[in-house]
């Protein structure tokens, strides 16, 4: 009898882990893209650098705004599960609101990091092709907050294939307008690093146009709940504050590193901005599982069904277990082949290389702690993820990143090696904080 009920709840939970994952491997893909061909350019290392430190800018001020809207699938869940149409809406329209107001603030404070460069320390050449391509890029934030907006509002009403149709797709307009725009094809201008930025904002507006008309399709009375918005907008920012300080703790780590990578030459920055960015791939999965996981416990919970919430958190982060380890055994077979995509540089190679190994060993950790996450957001609980990632990342890895970076001169690997340590430590202890919210669990199978 156990062995069909197991079966049932992966069959249950890959059928909206499956889109979503594709749909987080298709927003990655479009970062790939830009850097695979910024790095065709001359003084590849330099480029694929400066681009990595004006992505760095841009998300460690944007991330907190996609983080606001962390809850709002989580909530429209669970009105889904209680079958409140009317309570989805306004969630909706209460993410709406607070979206108009954090947008202008993000890109004034964007482009006020600019400085930043400067104080500490990034190469001169890297920081120059870093504010050209920063400069651009800003413009994307508004379509990005839209974006996020529609698809969690899908997510939470389990209509995920139009978010994975539109990602795969944005691909297409994002690889086009490279190609157009950083080399010059068709008579436009050879615009180099800003022409792979201005392509990176027209994808993120065709993202937002796609999910607006996919949302008018599911429910034509979708923007009809902008009445007594004032208790919505506060519960959302109750559970989002939380949940955009975890990611901002996570993602403002890594960004601090590799601000920190800039400081240590052109290649070490180069193979670290590679490594990193193999790293986020692989991670795309577990992080679309974790958006799953979010939706089906919040729905269980709506429903009233605790221990269908319990089956459901304990199913995803299994499948994230899983394939974790295949993603580990890929960083430690084919290191070289994965550099090898991004430059022909044979020195970044050989340094990506000793990188994606810190990386293999990490992989289990994080797609525990995403999955781990995701699950306690869909019970409404984000405040414990973010304390463990500030102590994690913050308090223990990244210092001693530092001292093994500078203090020991490991150079880039000491700083991965504080973020492995941070990583299995968050991803160990969250795991432990679910399992002791499931108590249902041994009632359950």
């Amino acid at each position: 009898m156990m062995v069909p009920h197991y079966a049932r709840d992966v069959r249950v939970m890959l059928r909206i882990a499956i889109p979503l994952a594709l749909a987080e491997l298709g927003w990655m893909g479009m970062g790939v893209v830009d850097t695979i061909m910024v790095g065709r350019l001359p003084g590849s290392a330099a480029a694929i650098g400066a681009a990595s430190i004006g992505s760095v800018a841009f998300y460690s001020f944007a991330i907190f705004g996609l983080g606001l809207m962390s809850g709002l699938d989580s909530l429209v869940a669970q009105a889904f599960g209680a079958k409140d149409e009317l309570a989805a809406r306004r969630w909706l329209a209460s993410a709406l609101f607070i979206a108009l107001f954090a947008t202008p603030v993000l890109m004034v404070c964007i482009v006020g990091s600019v400085p930043l460069l400067t104080v500490i320390g990034v190469d001169p050449v890297v920081r120059a092709g870093g504010v050209e391509f920063l400069n651009v890029l800003v413009w994307s934030v508004p379509p990005l907050m839209l974006y996020t907006i529609f698809r969690r509002y899908l997510q939470g009403l389990h209509h995920v294939r139009p978010v994975t149709f539109a990602l795969v797709s944005a691909n297409l307009v994002n690889l086009l307008g490279n190609w157009v725009l950083i080399f010059g094809h068709w008579g436009a201008p050879a615009m180099g690093l800003r022409g792979s930025a201005l392509s990176t904002v027209i994808a993120r507006i065709y993202l937002a146009a796609a999910l607006l008309l996919a949302v008018l399709l599911r429910d034509r009375t979708a923007f009809t709940g902008f009445q007594q918005l004032r208790p919505g907008i506060w519960r959302l920012l109750k559970l989002g504050l939380p949940a955009a300080l975890t990611i901002g703790f996570e993602v403002g780590v890594f960004n601090a590193v590799t601000a920190l990578a800039g400081t240590l030459g052109a290649v070490s920055l180069a193979a670290h901005a590679i490594a990193l960015n193999a790293a986020s791939v692989t991670y795309m999965v577990p992080l679309g599982i974790a958006s799953a996981a979010a939706v089906s416990v919040g729905r269980a919970v709506g429903a009233g069904d605790q221990r269908e919430a319990a089956r459901a958190g304990w199913t995803a982060i299994g499948l994230a277990v899983a394939y974790e380890l295949c993603s580990a055994l890929l960083f430690i077979v084919l290191p070289r082949q994965i550099a090898g995509a991004y430059t022909h540089d044979r020195a970044v190679i050989d340094y990506t290389a000793t990188l994606l190994a810190i990386a293999a060993v990490f992989q289990l950790f994080d797609g525990m702690q995403t999955v781990a996450t995701g699950a306690l957001r869909g019970l409404g609980n984000t405040v414990t993820p973010m304390l463990w990632n500030l102590i994690g990342y913050w308090v223990i890895g990244l210092p001693l990143g530092c001292w093994l970076c500078f203090g020991l001169k490991w150079g880039a690997a000491g700083l991965w090696d504080g973020l492995c340590l941070a990583l299995i430590l968050i991803g160990s202890g969250l795991l432990v904080v679910w399992h002791r919210a499931t108590p249902t669990l041994e009632n359950s199978i």
